[in-house]
């Protein structure tokens, strides 16, 4: 790059608020090109600006490190804190004016914009008048967090004020109370002043909490939801545009009398076993276009949050509660999602809805219910097609069900030489269950008939495994496993590639 230049060439690029895919084309080529590449990092060493920039870089390249000396530690400098970090960064630019006198081309990296409250800027206070300079913006963390947040900054003539969390309380609840939208960056340790800030300005309501926006991971909440033990630095606070902001008013108690009908609905959605990869593109609709989502923590939590939608998590046990919860919602007026895991119809939140639909309290609230993808189908597709033929779907817990009942059904359908997709296996309180359904199907199954374990399918814990119906260890059964238990005919098959398939030939014996 530079045969035809005495000096090297100093670049500030932005490289946005972490998602690779957002730097820039001219910051990418850049970042390529140059012979030294500099970066900021705390004394552990990791960069998040080098990690964002690595699929950009080349062999061969000159990385200098400029490694903080202290980040909120005291120090022993004369000149305290302050005089610790300007002695750094004098140091940080003779270095890199080292690489620009011989002639190589120097890019500072940074996250986010290089001049909004930016790293770099303290390289291009000390080199810019000295060395031909160039600054490539980059998207900015504020940006960034609108975009995640699926919310408008501004609209109109809506005024938008950017503040630092580290200023005094009283100036950041005063500033709050006089603009329309906000973002408050370095929040980290400043949090919990940050946000009585927003208290005091009647903002907190409004506010949402970003942290690593655009990245894996990226986490959303409101606000005066999170945690000030879990907030990092790299981590904001945004009240977005108010217009059409408004949230919608509390759920009422259920009175006595009949609830009339609204123009809402409740929509009883399946999630599928695992992530987004296994939702329906109906049931994606129908979770995007509701203002009420309501089910179990943990499948809420598949669900990535939005500003427009309030969110109704509720524990396991207390379905009829949660049913009768979103039908109060829909007969105000709100579009109301129930999810479930899998599909909702199998051992899952739809019958729990119609049910408490069919009261006559809320006879004219519409309730649609949309499939999902089973655990029982996940499962067989991970090991090969042991579904191919007659089977059948049963549940082993006894806790709404006698366990007499469950045993009588297990060995019918053990009887009529069904495959069985068995749910709910086991529990922290239910340990037997799985040593006991194996002993009945033993009575009229052979010790070799093939069982597949599926743990966590679609899920990062997701394991498989093949055994048979004698060496079947209920230690290896848990609540979130799925035992599908083949039939006289299912067979176990090693491929020629080292892979194994269980399958249920269609056809059965004469």
């Amino acid at each position: 790059m530079n045969d035809d230049m005495v000096t090297g060439r100093l670049w500030g690029v932005g490289l946005g608020p972490g998602d690779p895919e957002l730097v820039t084309v001219k910051a990418a080529r850049l970042v390529g090109e140059a012979d030294v590449i500099a970066f900021h990092s705390a004394r552990h060493g990791r960069s998040i600006a080098r990690s964002v920039a690595a699929p950009y870089l080349r062999e061969g390249q000159i990385e200098e490190a400029l490694i903080y000396p202290l980040t909120t530690e005291t120090t022993d400098h004369p000149g305290g804190y302050q005089g610790a970090i300007d002695d750094f960064y004098a140091a940080c630019a003779a270095r890199l004016a080292a690489h620009l006198d011989a002639g190589r081309d120097v890019v500072v990296l940074c996250e986010g914009d290089p001049l909004f409250y930016g790293s770099y800027m303290h390289m291009h206070k000390r080199l810019s008048h000295r060395y031909v300079t160039e600054v490539v913006p980059g998207v900015t963390s504020v940006s960034g967090a609108a975009a995640v947040l699926g919310r408008p900054l501004v609209e109109r003539d809506e005024t938008l004020t950017v503040l630092p969390g580290t200023l005094p309380a009283e100036v950041l609840a005063e500033r709050l109370a006089a603009t329309d939208s906000a973002a408050i960056l370095k929040l980290g340790r400043t949090f919990t002043k940050v946000r009585d800030a927003l208290a005091e300005a009647g903002r907190l309501d409004e506010a949402w909490y970003v942290e690593r926006a655009t990245t894996g991971g990226q986490r959303l909440a409101p606000l005066a939801e999170v945690d000030p033990d879990s907030v990092p630095y790299f981590s904001l606070a945004l009240i977005p545009s108010p217009v059409n902001a408004a949230r919608a008013e509390p759920a009422r108690e259920a009175e006595p009398a009949a609830v009339t009908g609204g123009p809402g609905e409740v929509v009883v959605v399946g999630l599928g076993p695992a992530g987004r990869p296994w939702l329906t593109p109906e049931a994606q609709d129908a979770l995007a276009a509701a203002d009420e989502l309501i089910g179990y923590g943990p499948y809420l939590d598949r669900i990535p949050p939005n500003p427009r939608q309030r969110r109704h998590a509720t524990d396991n046990r207390v379905e009829a509660e949660r049913a009768a919860h979103a039908l109060e919602l829909a007969a105000a007026g709100s579009r109301v999602a129930v999810v479930s895991s899998g599909d909702p119809g199998v051992f899952a939140m739809a019958s729990a809805v119609l049910e408490v639909a069919c009261e006559p309290r809320f006879a004219d609230v519409p309730v649609r219910v949309l499939p999902g993808l089973t655990a029982a189908h996940a499962v067989a597709s991970r090991a090969g097609a042991p579904l191919g033929h007659d089977y059948c779907v049963l549940s082993l817990s006894d806790l709404l069900k006698p366990w007499e009942v469950v045993a009588d059904r297990i060995s019918a359908a053990a009887r009529a030489d069904l495959v069985l997709a068995i749910y709910n296996p086991a529990s922290k309180s239910r340990t037997w269950q799985v040593a006991a359904a194996r002993d009945l199907l033993l009575e009229h199954r052979a010790p070799q008939t093939p069982v597949v374990i599926g743990r966590d399918v679609g899920g990062a814990g997701e394991t498989m495994t093949v055994t048979t119906l004698a060496e079947l260890d209920p230690a290896m059964v848990d609540m979130r496993c799925l035992l599908l238990v083949g039939s006289s005919t299912t067979r176990t098959v090693k491929r020629g590639d080292g892979g194994q398939v269980v399958f249920t030939p269609r056809r059965y014996p004469a």
